[in-house]
């Protein structure tokens, strides 16, 4: 068996993982210690709830704080932490602890898990992710824990701590549950927790090969670093997205969900709802009461999701980057999309249009069976908003999940699945290990348009 397993592609060692992690979470979710006295779970729900704390999204079929116990939560903590940094970053750190090498078959494994083209350099940010994680989940930890406390929240500074912890986790891993209840509601006029939040949720999300950059070029000592290509353009698209979300938002509920508060509080609660929209889930604002208009623009944010390399989902920023590229660089005429005096292969070019065609494929897909499954239960712009958060990995949901059906709540685990593993490691499953063909086709053109 160890030996099928080792002349098995990297790509589906990766996936087998993550499956046996989803079984194995499910399982525990659904032993008696796992659940508060009196609070039953079917294995379905478990298997859902399995799938959304390891794909780092959010959906819930049950209430997390009504349903399980102190165990059950510290379950779903690691499933975030298991899902969220990855199953390669979490064997290094086994590996490293232990002493062990990290061999050649375990590099191609952490460079696919990653989403990187090369093997170079990947122990050494897998040891500054771990870091990383573990120090800023610390101290929001501390930072959450405390001011819970302080405001009165809690009477016990241990069960400041916990919710603290729980809700750094979730935020930071881009996992969006929460121990509340009502998501973040309660906190929609509190700044401190709304900014940390928000702090924690993009760096989660904007990948941790750019974090590495980052971390370089401010504390590195390198005078002359420069930042790479990737870097540069998750940061601007990044940047992009949450400007373009909060004034889209700000627009199409300044009067309606967004009436009645001051100008910085519509401004925070717009802020708030583009960042989290694109992979957290985290909200505070009922989006079951937000207008069509405003399910259309979360549903695009969460469809594009987050960085590669990150905690989120989705089809990744840059691949819609390099898609707007291409499509600038075609109306003036040109044959390759360039940016910061760059030129972007086309190879990324049509990977970026594979990975999205397939994404709107994908969510079409889960529409059009959510509508079969469930007929004339919910409105068209409703199933959108679901499918779009299942494939985001994001959570958010105008509360349609805990009253679908069993087939389509297997949907939504598979679609969370995807999002999580990416497309990249999807189309790997079919590609991995194949030779290239040597017959090369005459070439014919077509009409096209």
């Amino acid at each position: 068996m160890l030996k099928k397993l080792q002349k098995m592609p990297a790509s589906r060692l990766i996936v087998i993982a993550y499956l046996i992690g989803i079984f194995l979470i499910a399982i525990l979710l659904k032993l008696p210690i796992s659940l508060k006295a009196g609070a039953t779970i079917s294995f379905v729900d478990a298997l859902f709830t399995s799938a959304s704390a390891v794909s780092v999204t959010g959906l819930t079929t049950v209430g997390i704080n009504e349903t399980l116990s102190s165990f059950g939560v510290g379950v779903l903590i690691v499933a975030f932490q298991f899902g969220g940094i990855g199953v390669m970053t979490l064997g290094s750190f086994y590996w490293l602890l232990f002493g062990q090498e990290i061999g050649l078959l375990q590099r191609k494994m952490i460079m696919i898990d990653q989403n990187r083209n090369n093997l170079s350099g990947l122990v050494q940010l897998m040891k500054l992710v771990l870091g990383f994680t573990l120090i800023l989940e610390a101290i929001s930890t501390l930072a959450f824990g405390l001011y819970f406390y302080f405001t009165g929240e809690y009477g016990s500074i241990w069960s400041a701590l916990y919710y603290g912890m729980f809700h750094t986790i979730s935020a930071f891993t881009n996992a969006g549950f929460d121990l509340f209840g009502n998501s973040l509601l309660n906190y929609s006029s509190d700044y401190f927790v709304q900014a940390l939040t928000m702090f924690l949720i993009v760096l989660g999300g904007i990948g941790f090969l750019v974090l590495a950059e980052l971390r370089e070029y401010f504390w590195g000592g390198h005078k002359n670093f420069r930042f790479s290509l990737f870097t540069k353009l998750t940061l601007v698209t990044t940047s992009v997205l949450l400007l373009f979300g909060t004034i889209g938002f700000w627009l199409t509920e300044r009067t309606h969900a967004l009436a009645g508060m001051s100008w910085h509080g519509k401004i925070l609660t717009a802020l708030f709802t583009s960042v989290t929209s694109r992979s957290a889930g985290l909200t505070t604002i009922d989006m079951s009461t937000i207008t069509e208009a405003s399910l259309l623009l979360v549903s695009i944010l969460m469809f594009i999701g987050a960085s590669p390399s990150s905690m989120g989902g989705g089809v990744r920023t840059t691949t819609v980057a390099v898609i707007v590229l291409a499509l600038i660089a075609y109306a003036r005429g040109e044959k390759e999309p360039k940016v910061f005096g760059r030129m972007i292969s086309q190879e990324d070019s049509l990977k970026s249009f594979v990975f999205f065609l397939t994404g709107i494929a994908l969510l079409l897909g889960g529409i059009f069976i959510l509508l079969i499954a469930e007929p004339n239960r919910w409105g068209v712009s409703a199933i959108l908003f679901e499918v779009a958060s299942a494939f985001g990995t994001c959570g958010l949901s105008t509360g349609i999940t805990a009253d679908l059906g069993t087939f389509s709540k297997i949907s939504l685990i598979v679609l969370m699945f995807i999002g999580r593993i990416g497309l990249f490691l999807f189309y790997s499953l079919f590609t991995n290990g194949k030779k290239k063909p040597l017959i090369r086709f005459p070439e014919e053109k077509l009409i096209i348009g």
